[in-house]
């Protein structure tokens, strides 16, 4: 049985703690806040509560793992996970709408030929199986194994399959996913329904590589969730099954340093001065953060990924309203900018500063546990903006309510209050700089797009979540976990699950 000393009480941390307690080692969680579950956080006011993170629950089948290799147990015992159906309506710049049934091809296909015209299913139905390949060629290699050594084969070997496209007399293939969406697609409605899985995560869609085709696919091959009571129910399940597998957690704990025993992690040393000593140390913080942990020491090995570009943040406004929430009404709705060029200018050009006309997600839950009575609702819009984002939040909060508008007709009568939460709340909730939200990781694009390995150039020390290995997102902390438990557990010889 080793000491095993975790930082950070997230998702992937608490995951990574629980199935390490379940084999046998102590382990203690320090948290330098106050409580569980980082981006996972809940505000509450006027019997009205709200998601401050994600509000829907991708690929569950990461945390039903979970819950069944650290107690036999279902996740649904401890949950109410409800499949969201239909998955998103989508309002497109040119006033159309469409709503897409979940985990169903041939109603998508249909519900998108009814919409766009004919035709549109049948591009975006042949799409998905390319998108399909794609995942079953980087789904093992990218989330189910430790990084590879030669991690370069990832970054240079595009998994979406080429389909030539004649320009110029040629034979080319999309490199990108806008190019996916303009050259196979050909709809610009279409085109903005695959970018916006892209934009969610903080990704520009014209250099992000073709392998994104994979986060769209995710939605329809497996569904969208929504946990009964808001996201923050999951992480307290899994936090009370770490506690329930004798996981210490201690709160208002800031770990200053790692302590380094002739090239070995050996313990971390706290702000107040206290030392706790363990054989191995799991870091869920981001890089800079841990590279501020471990003073003299290389954490970065030759074979490791090059650094991350800066990532985007979100901003996100809460939204209490009178009266409850109309029968049928889609629990998300993604309201696309007027225009994309100018908006994704904005986020990832030389200078980037808040759109003017952001592309707005709104989440409707419906959810009785949420709001004081049936006669309110609890409304929730994201957009994705630059980490730091240093213009007014007020202001872009007020063009978000403007953009969500078109979706929630007499929005602004019905409105009681509102409470913006802006990057500088991310930042201070997970410690990532300038409140940047970690993305996936993809394969191509030259390594852009992977995260650093779970190991580290200082031995016995690994780290998990969203900066690592392999990437941001729920289904991926969990996945994160689940690796670093199975290198300390089973040694460098792990491969992954089978």
């Amino acid at each position: 049985m080793a000491r095993i000393a975790v930082i950070g009480a997230g998702m992937g941390a608490m995951a990574a703690a629980a199935r390490l307690a379940v084999a046998g080692h102590r382990v203690t969680v320090y948290e330098r806040t106050e409580t569980y579950g980082g981006a996972l956080r809940r505000f509450e006011r006027d019997g009205f509560a709200f998601d401050t993170g994600p509000g829907l629950l991708p690929l569950p089948a990461v945390y039903r793992d979970l819950f069944v290799k650290t107690g036999k147990e279902p996740l649904e015992d401890r949950v109410e996970l409800v499949q969201v159906d239909p998955s998103a309506r989508h309002v497109f710049a040119d006033g159309t709408e469409v709503s897409l049934p979940n985990v169903s091809r041939a109603g998508v296909v249909a519900a998108l030929d009814e919409a766009l015209g004919a035709g549109a299913g049948q591009r975006w139905g042949d799409f998905l199986v390319r998108a399909r390949e794609a995942w079953d060629r980087a789904r093992r290699p990218l989330l189910e194994e430790p990084l590879w050594p030669n991690w370069q084969v990832l970054a240079e070997r595009e998994p979406y399959p080429a389909v030539p496209h004649k320009r110029l007399l040629r034979a080319r293939r999309a490199g990108t996913l806008a190019e996916i969406g303009a050259w196979e697609l050909r709809d610009t409605r279409l085109a903005a329904l695959l970018e916006s899985h892209a934009l969610a995560h903080g990704l520009d869609p014209r250099t992000a590589p073709a392998s994104a085709a994979v986060l769209p696919y995710l939605d329809h091959a497996f569904g969208t969730w929504y946990v009964r009571g808001g996201l923050r129910e999951l992480a307290r399940a899994v936090y009370e099954r770490c506690l329930a597998r004798r996981v210490e957690f201690t709160f208002g704990a800031e770990v200053t340093g790692i302590v380094d025993k002739d090239g070995r992690a050996a313990g971390v040393e706290l702000a107040d001065g206290t030392v706790a000593e363990a054989e191995f140390v799991v870091a869920g913080v981001p890089p800079r953060t841990l590279d501020g942990m471990v003073r003299g020491t290389a954490l970065r090995g030759e074979a490791e990924v090059p650094p991350r570009p800066g990532a985007p943040s979100r901003l996100t406004v809460l939204l209490a309203l009178r009266g409850g929430r109309p029968e049928g009404t889609a629990h998300r709705t993604v309201v696309h900018t007027e225009d994309r060029a100018a908006e994704l200018d904005a986020l990832f050009g030389a200078a980037p500063g808040l759109p003017e006309r952001p592309t707005v997600a709104v989440s409707r839950p419906g959810d009785p546990a949420l709001v004081p009575d049936p006669e309110h609702e609890a409304v929730t819009l994201t957009a994705t903006v630059p980490a730091s984002a240093s213009a007014d939040p007020r202001a872009q909060a007020d063009r978000m309510i403007a953009v969500a508008s078109r979706a929630i007709p007499g929005l602004r009568d019905r409105l009681l209050w509102h409470e913006v939460r802006t990057p500088a709340d991310i930042a201070r909730v997970t410690g990532a700089e300038g409140g940047a939200v970690p993305a996936p990781a993809l394969a191509a694009a030259q390594g852009r797009l992977l995260h650093p390995a779970n190991t580290t150039g200082l031995a016995g020390l690994f780290t998990v979540g969203g900066w690592s290995h392999p990437g941001g997102g729920l289904p991926h902390a969990g996945m994160s976990g689940a690796l670093v438990a199975g290198l300390i557990v089973e040694g460098p010889e792990f491969r992954g699950s089978q």
